[in-house]
């Protein structure tokens, strides 16, 4: 009886020293660097490289510039096709000047006059026609007159109604609006082009290669150069299953390598899903035939500045 209840006393601690891994295990891996390809949108000739290889950069630096002709040329056309709507559209809402106004009175007074002498002149042609005096041709012409002079009159009155009414021709304005609203949206595409021949670092860095000299032409989309963040390196290593208990994500792991000074720590963010054999670069007896899980870990970005990726690492469980 006694050896049973000695063997329940000590199994589940036999359970979690097979579950945990020994405080001694070494796991080895190497840095592996997450690169950003530098690419600009538009193709052209390399006119600028002023970033190179091997060379530290800031976030916002320029990292190099395509030729912007002739996206520079169609800028300008797109500019000018905005600036002309914005015109139309605020020439057909501006009132006319007072000139032009008093302009247009004077000719609806003068059309006035003349339809008014008109009448008057018909109403002579119509007696005289009555006594016998004048010809029915004469008669036909004062009618004639006085039709014209009246048509006269309501075009002189129709022209000063429109220019006093601010133009208020409701569709003419909105097709105009709607006319500077494309020619504002071209140019705002236009100088998205231009403005993105120049690629800028999108963070702090180390230009890991490129790719053109300046002179030689780049296809749209083409990476003119690769960017290693500081931020984008990350603790590659693998491990047997036995130990994935105190690997879980969130987990903390020390790291030790060559040059790195002071070990320091790192956080498990990633582990594989299916597992592999273990990888030639890693020289391990003792992990040479066993199938291993790929983990990931990330470092602070203070320490992360400093590794360099392919650098071979020796991982342990826990914190430093």
């Amino acid at each position: 009886m006694k050896s049973a209840s000695y063997l329940a006393l000590f199994l589940p601690l036999l359970t979690l020293s097979a579950c945990a891994p020994p405080a001694d295990t070494t796991w080895h891996g190497y840095i592996e660097g997450e690169f950003l390809y530098l690419a600009a949108p538009q193709a052209g000739y390399l006119a600028q490289l002023p970033q190179a290889r091997g060379t530290r950069v800031a976030a916002g630096a320029p990292v190099f510039e395509i030729a912007a002709d002739p996206d520079q040329q169609s800028l300008d056309a797109a500019q000018a096709r905005a600036d002309a709507a914005l015109s139309r559209s605020d020439n057909l809402r501006t009132p006319r000047r007072p000139a032009e106004i008093a302009t247009l009175e004077a000719n609806v007074r003068a059309a006035a006059s003349a339809l008014a002498l008109s009448e008057t002149r018909l109403a002579q042609q119509k007696t005289l026609a009555k006594r016998g005096f004048v010809a029915e041709a004469a008669l036909d012409d004062a009618v004639a007159a006085r039709r014209r002079d009246a048509a006269q009159l309501d075009a002189a009155r129709q022209q000063l109604a429109s220019y006093r009414d601010s133009l208020g021709r409701t569709a003419e304005i909105a097709g105009a609006d709607a006319d500077h609203a494309a020619a504002t949206a071209e140019l705002a595409r236009q100088a998205w082009l231009v403005e993105h021949k120049t690629v800028d670092a999108p963070t702090a860095g180390e230009i890991a290669d490129t790719y053109f000299q300046p002179g030689e032409w780049v296809g749209a989309g083409q990476p003119v150069a690769s960017l290693l963040p500081d931020t984008k390196r990350r603790v590659r290593f693998f491990a047997p299953q036995s130990a994935l208990t105190a690997l879980a994500p969130g987990a903390t792991v020390t790291v030790r390598c060559d040059g790195c000074g002071t070990p320091f720590s790192a956080r498990v963010d990633f582990i594989a899903s299916e597992a592999e054999y273990t990888p030639p670069v890693i020289y391990s007896e003792k992990m040479r035939a066993q199938l291993v899980f790929r983990i990931e870990a990330v470092p602070a970005p203070e320490v992360a500045a400093r590794l360099r990726p392919g650098q071979p690492v020796d991982v342990l469980a826990g914190g430093v």
